[in-house]
This record gives C-alpha cells, sequence and structure tokens, in this order.
C-alpha cells in the first residue's frame, strides 16, 4: 500500500510511458536481426524496411495487447528477414514474370517468419497477429471467387502451414480454400519436402521455382542455372585485360552504393530484386530503344495498345450519342466555383497541415533528384567567391559572378483520374480534391506537368442512353447503358493558380453518380498518349469495382469488372504509360499491379506522395531508363 509522500502510482488520466516498450521492442529487434546497427523508428506511417532502417507504427497512448502483439509481429518479420535472407541468392534465384515473381517473393517470406515461429513461439504468436491484421485490412473474408483471391497470399498461407503446422487466421477467409486443391494437385511433392528445405535459403527457392513450373507459372531453375554457371566458367577461364578489370570493379562499386534510405515502395522493389539490370532482357532493352526512336515506321508496338482491343475483348457500348466530356467551367460558373471551392478549403483545414507537409517532402525528394549546373564567368548573377582570388593576382580583372541552371525533371506529365462515383461521397472525395490540389501545386514546382481528371454518369440508372434501350424494343445484352461524363479539372497545359477553384466542382451536390472505370482509365491514357513528354504515369484514385446498375441489370453482373481488368492488362503490359493506383477503403490491388490500398481516407495524402515519389526514385535509381516497373514477361 502507498504511504504518504510516495508518488510512484500512476495519476488518474495519464497513460503508461510506452517509452521502456519502445526500448524493449528496438533491443530485440537488433537482437534477432544480430546486428547492433539496426535502426528502429515509429512514426505515423507505414511500416517499412530500408536496408538496415525499420520502420514500425507508432504506438498509442494505451496500447491494446493486441496492438503490442501486431507491433511485436511486424519487428519480429523485419528483423528475421534482415537475420535469414540473402538478397543477392533471392535475386539470382527469382523467375521472370509478374505473377511467378510476386508468389516467389511471398513464400521467401513465409520462410524466414516460419523460421522464428519454429524457433520461437512467443514470436510465431507475434507474427500469427501480424499476418491476421494483414489479412483483415485487406478484406479477404469478403473474397469468395479465385478469380478475386490473390494466389501469392494463398501459395504463402499454405507453405506457412507446411512449414509451421499453423493453419491460416479467420481473417484469411477463403483465399487458401479457392487455391488449395490447385496448388496441391500440381505441386503436392514439392511442398512436402519444403521443411527440410527450410534453413537453406538456396535449395528452398529451388523448390519453390520446381513448384512454379509445376503450376506453369514459370520455367524451371535447373537449365538456366547450369547456363549461367558455364557462362560464367567460360568467363572466368578466359584471361580480362586491365580494362575489363577496371570496368569490373566499377560495376562492382556502383551496385553496393545503393542508398540507405528510399521509400517504401522503392525498398519493395530492391528487396524483390528489381533494383539492377539482371532481369531486363534483350528483348526490353530492344523495345526501349524502339520506343524512345523518333524514326516513323521504326516501332512495331501500335500506335495505341487498344487499337485492336475491340477484337479480343467482349464488351459493347450501346450509344455513345449522350456521352460527354467537359471542363468545370462548362458544369459550374465562376460565382458557384469560387463558393464551392472556399467550401473544401474549409472542410480540409484540418488536414491542410499535414497534406502540405507530405507534399514538401516529397518536393525535396523531386528536387534533389534534378540535375543542376553552375554557370561561371557572367556580368551578373551570384558573386562567385572562389574567384576572388584573382583579383588579388590581378587587380585589373573583373569580377566573376555565377548563376544556377535551372533545369526541367526529365520531361514528365502525371495523370491523376478521381473516381466521381456516388460512393466517394463526403470525406473521401474532399480528401481526395485536395490531395489532388496539393501534388498538382508540388509537381509543378518541379517542373512537372500534372492532368486531373473525373469520372461518372450523368444521370442514376442509365439516363437517356437506358431509354434509347426502352424504346428500341430492350433488345438483349446491350452492353453499356449509361451516358458517361468524363471532367478535366485540370489540363496539363495548364497553371495550377488557374485550375484550383476548378476541384471545389467535385462538392457540389448531384455530381457524384456511376462509376464505369475500363472506359475511363482508356480515355485518361488516350490523352497521355497524345502527350509529347517521354515519362507518363496515370494514377487512379478509386474506392473499389466499377458499378451501373443500369448496365449490370441487362448483361452479366462481372461485365464491367471483366472489362476494366482487360484494360488494365493492356496498360500494363503493352503500354510505355506507368499505371499505379490508390484504393480508400476497398482492395484495388487485385486489379492493378502496382496499387495500394488504405483503410482511412486521412491516408491517401500520404500514400499519393509515396507512391510517386518512389516512381521519380524508381528512375532516378535505373538510371535514368523509362519502365522502373518490370514488364511482364
Amino acid at each position: 500500500m502507498a504511504g504518504r509522500g510516495d508518488n510512484t502510482r500512476a495519476k488518474p488520466g495519464i497513460g503508461p510511458d510506452v517509452e521502456p516498450l519502445r526500448r524493449a521492442i528496438t533491443g530485440c529487434v537488433r537482437a534477432v536481426a544480430g546486428s547492433p546497427d539496426v535502426e528502429v523508428v515509429f512514426a505515423n506511417e507505414r511500416p517499412g524496411l530500408a536496408g538496415e532502417r525499420v520502420r514500425l507504427p507508432e504506438l498509442s497512448k494505451k496500447p491494446t495487447a493486441h496492438e503490442l502483439a501486431v507491433t511485436r509481429g511486424l519487428g519480429d518479420s523485419m528483423a528475421l528477414r534482415l537475420a535469414c535472407h540473402d538478397q543477392k541468392i533471392h535475386a539470382a534465384m527469382a523467375p521472370q514474370g509478374q505473377d511467378a515473381r510476386m508468389v516467389f517473393d511471398a513464400v521467401e517470406q513465409a520462410r524466414v517468419e516460419s523460421i522464428g515461429s519454429l524457433r520461437m513461439s512467443g514470436m510465431g504468436d507475434n507474427i500469427s497477429a501480424m499476418n491476421a491484421e494483414k489479412y483483415a485490412k485487406a478484406n479477404f473474408s469478403g473474397i469468395n471467387r479465385q478469380e478475386d483471391a490473390p494466389i501469392q497470399e494463398a501459395v504463402a498461407m499454405l507453405v506457412r502451414e507446411k512449414l509451421t503446422g499453423q493453419k491460416p487466421p479467420e481473417s484469411a477467409g477463403r483465399v487458401l480454400d479457392l487455391w488449395r486443391s490447385f496448388i496441391e494437385e500440381k505441386a503436392g511433392a514439392d511442398l512436402d519436402s519444403l521443411p527440410s528445405a527450410i534453413n537453406d535459403q538456396q535449395a528452398f527457392a529451388r523448390v519453390i521455382r520446381h513448384m512454379l513450373s509445376s503450376m506453369e507459372m514459370a520455367e524451371d531453375v535447373g537449365d538456366d542455372t547450369e547456363e549461367s554457371e558455364e557462362e560464367s566458367t567460360t568467363d572466368e577461364d578466359q584471361p580480362r585485360s586491365n580494362e575489363e578489370e577496371q570496368e569490373s570493379a566499377e560495376e562492382e562499386a556502383g551496385s553496393e552504393q545503393a542508398p540507405a534510405e528510399e521509400s517504401e515502395a522503392a525498398q519493395e522493389q530492391m528487396d524483390d530484386g528489381e533494383m539492377d539490370g539482371a532481369e531486363i532482357s534483350d528483348d526490353d532493352m530492344t523495345e526501349e530503344g524502339e520506343e524512345d526512336s523518333e524514326t516513323p515506321g521504326e516501332m512495331r508496338r501500335p500506335a495505341s495498345p487498344f487499337d485492336d482491343f475491340n477484337e479480343k475483348v467482349d464488351y459493347k457500348i450501346f450509344t455513345q450519342e449522350f456521352d460527354e466530356i467537359v471542363t468545370a467551367e462548362e458544369l459550374c460558373d465562376e460565382a458557384e466555383l469560387e463558393r464551392l471551392r472556399a467550401f473544401l478549403d474549409k472542410q480540409l483545414a484540418h488536414l491542410q497541415g499535414a497534406v502540405g507537409r507530405l507534399a514538401n517532402r516529397m518536393q525535396r525528394r523531386l528536387m534533389a533528384q534534378q540535375n543542376r549546373s553552375w554557370e561561371f564567368d557572367l556580368e551578373e548573377g551570384y558573386l562567385d567567391p572562389a574567384r576572388l582570388t584573382r583579383l588579388v593576382i590581378d587587380p585589373m580583372q573583373p569580377l566573376s559572378f555565377k548563376k544556377e541552371k535551372d533545369t526541367k525533371f526529365r520531361d514528365t506529365v502525371v495523370t491523376l483520374v478521381i473516381d466521381n462515383s456516388g460512393s466517394m461521397r463526403g470525406r473521401p472525395i474532399t480528401v481526395a480534391a485536395t490531395c489532388a490540389d496539393i501534388l498538382a501545386r508540388t509537381l509543378e514546382r518541379c517542373g512537372v506537368k500534372v492532368e486531373i481528371l473525373g469520372f461518372t454518369t450523368k444521370a442514376w440508372k442509365g439516363g437517356q442512353s437506358r431509354e434509347k434501350w426502352l424504346a428500341g424494343g430492350k433488345p438483349p445484352t446491350p452492353g453499356r447503358l449509361n451516358d458517361l461524363r468524363h471532367i478535366i479539372y485540370k489540363s496539363a497545359d495548364a497553371p495550377w493558380r488557374r485550375s484550383r477553384r476548378n476541384l471545389g466542382l467535385m462538392m457540389r451536390e448531384g455530381l457524384l453518380k456511376e462509376n464505369i472505370d475500363g472506359e475511363a482509365l482508356m480515355w485518361a491514357h488516350g490523352r497521355l498518349m497524345a502527350r509529347p513528354e517521354q515519362r507518363k504515369i496515370l494514377m487512379m484514385i478509386s474506392d473499389g469495382a466499377p458499378v451501373d446498375d443500369s448496365t449490370l441489370s441487362v448483361n452479366p453482373g462481372n461485365y464491367l469488372e471483366r472489362h476494366l481488368r482487360a484494360v488494365i492488362d493492356q496498360i500494363e503490359t503493352r503500354s510505355p504509360i506507368e499505371l499505379l493506383a490508390i484504393g480508400i477503403g476497398h482492395d484495388v490491388t487485385r486489379y492493378y499491379r502496382r496499387a495500394v490500398t488504405i483503410v482511412d481516407a486521412d491516408e491517401l495524402a500520404g500514400a499519393m506522395t509515396e507512391q510517386l515519389a518512389a516512381l521519380f526514385e524508381d528512375q532516378a535509381a535505373t538510371g535514368g531508363k523509362r519502365g522502373g516497373m518490370r514488364r511482364a514477361s
């Protein structure tokens, strides 16, 4: 019992001190990783691993047992990757092809986590809590179809089950069940041999490559490895000249000098072995050269990836007579735009500071990557102190001035496509509008042109298109049956100061209706393809699958979704445009290869800046080549 003068009891209303817990987690991470140099930070950002820098979520003032378990699980997972994962082996054994690579990466992470779970039961409980939280945030419990279930997660779950004996958590839903029979039928024997190879990364990777070959997702590793070994042996047997040795030493030195701090998206690519040029085939190099060529007739690809699209995809449009492409000024007069813009600013006043800080961070990243130089010996500008010594030697010499040459950021254009559907009403659309505003301003400062587009429909339940269909006797399977409305909030060439008020249109009552994402992507893609810039980036901001009641009521239930998947596949595999997506409250990673899903709309600002910054960092890391995103083989 506390006596008089005892001040050791916690004061009412004050939470416990979490600093000792932070120190304990930091020490545990360093111990598991086997390195005292590992830096552990706690921040209100997405968890990530960059080099030896571990970023964990900030602990709340009164953390629950579940929160602590998830945080510990994240720390254990990253520490195990540092301790049990060899990036060189991973990159050498990695398969070609996007889907196969995703499975390979997910299974490797399952391996390192299983090592910790088998050695320490407490660590296993933490990792299980972390995975349960991950699946819950991804809404795996709502997946009921195999095509919606990510196969890489299913394989990782099954591998973890084989290695540790632990069943997937309830939050994983039916993802594994939807794929289990297929995986076990194709690669059951390989799964049984995994436990014996868990501590040997190379042997484990060979088994996984054989699994992928059995599942017809990638070639087996045997032939490729033998060929590479023969080539390396041949190269070693031949004497090299001094110049070759010097070049080799420079290449090795350059490959080891990677940046210490990168964004999470860039780090994920580095972890996956996508930062070096080993995976770029001769065909890919040829394609890049052909795309950059200005000589007519040398491009093997069609002018647009959608030239022969209609021949491959079963998608019809009943009529385009009532579709419209309009500017914000055409839908609203200037006075109302000013009023709506003021309302938008008022709604997001508390978020403006946070978004602005994130935008400033991205601006510093982009500006640091620009190629800047100085001009010397000028008659005006900044006084050059390095050349003042000449006046001492020769007082008759004129003063020397210098001026910094400001170069544009590598001829880049970014298009933001914002879902203007009814489900975005409220906070999601206000945050999306504000973030688009801030990003447009920031990128413009860096010399990057930005276009902001929106998509919706003119009416609910079909509009004039449906009326025409009804008047025509209701022909079966009419295809898309609604009036599209595509909105240009800001064109790429328009300055931000002239387009700022246009974003207030998203706050207008009655604007947000249905969303047909596939045609919106094609429209935005076509506008980007017509731009003269060398590098083109397309960002989709949406809250889920395409929905149009009129179209879906007279066509198959997956009609719009199937078309969206086909459009995305065309852009990702056949277009020079880099596509990424951000899902608000709904998982869009099942549609887009490069995507992030956020739970709260407040996270949109950080997600947009991080994704764009990662793209530019990828560009810089690959030596300025277009196509930081790896093509599907």
